[in-house]
């Protein structure tokens, strides 16, 4: 299934869907195809009930470089440069941006859960990619920059506001303002990642396992728990036990639930529906 991606190819088996980026800049690097299609990409996904978890990756020896800034020049430049630079030209950049703040903010709305898959370097807009979703694996080659302060712009999809609730403000802030470089065992430590494994390959054989057991589960439960902890990361306690007891209470009956009582009582594998 790739629906004639050219940026994007999706794979999919028992339940896993697999994003890979293709580029198809250096390095899968993000340029006018990816901003296009990632959006439609995430919306079809989300729409499959045949899927049940994303897995996000790289194709071949990077995750992403990030922005392509050389492909991107053709829609930015005129926004950017020129005597007319005036009210126009700032509100259809603000128009641009919002457009592309839809491939971050699509993933983490998305009913399903996302799992980040990095190898080599996660740049720029790939950190902005991989803080949208649920969570990270790396392999020990990986490197991560948020290194837009670099080439004078403020991050503006998505990592500024999200990497606060997964690292900290402090490392965030670090860098954000000095766009330093992190290895693995770093990222490790500063809870970017939730794992780092000795080789791509090595990586890769987790996060699918890892997936395949995320897709075994309900998946309406799956994306019930996703909801509310999305609900409850500005909420109070109290609030987010409340919202939980009401969602509980309306989709606790289930299928899928009566299911599970019956594999327990015959002690074997339940067979969820999402139903």
């Amino acid at each position: 299934m790739d629906a004639g991606y050219k940026s994007l190819r999706i794979e999919k088996a028992d339940g896993v869907a697999e994003l890979v980026l293709l580029g198809p800049g250096r390095g899968n690097a993000m340029g006018p195809d990816f901003w296009r299609e990632m959006p439609e990409a995430i919306r079809a996904l989300d729409a499959d009930d045949s899927v049940r978890v994303v897995l996000v990756r790289g194709n071949g020896d990077h995750f992403t470089y990030g922005l392509d800034l050389m492909g991107m020049m053709e829609s930015l430049g005129p926004l950017l440069t020129g005597d007319n630079n005036l009210a126009l030209e700032r509100s259809r950049l603000l128009k641009l941006i919002g457009e592309m703040q839809q491939s971050t903010e699509g993933l983490a709305r998305s009913r399903k859960p996302y799992i980040a898959a990095v190898h080599g370097w996660c740049i720029g807009g790939g950190m902005d990619l991989i803080a949208a979703c649920d969570f990270r694996y790396c392999a020990r080659d990986a490197k991560f920059s948020l290194r837009e302060v670099k080439v004078g712009i403020v991050a503006d999809l998505g990592a500024l506001q999200r990497l606060p609730r997964i690292i900290g403000e402090g490392h965030t802030r670090e860098l954000a303002y000095t766009g330093i470089d992190v290895d693995a065992e770093r990222a490790l430590r500063m809870g970017l990642v939730n794992e780092v494994f000795p080789s791509a390959e090595e990586m890769l054989t987790q996060a699918r396992a890892t997936a395949r057991r995320i897709a075994e589960n309900p998946p309406l439960v799956v994306q019930g728990a996703k909801q509310v902890m999305d609900y409850c990361a500005d909420k109070s306690t109290a609030d987010g036990l409340r919202y939980v007891a009401v969602w509980n209470s309306a989709f606790l009956q289930s299928h899928d639930l009566t299911e599970a009582f019956a594999a327990f009582a015959e002690r074997r594998t339940a067979r969820f529906q999402g139903r």
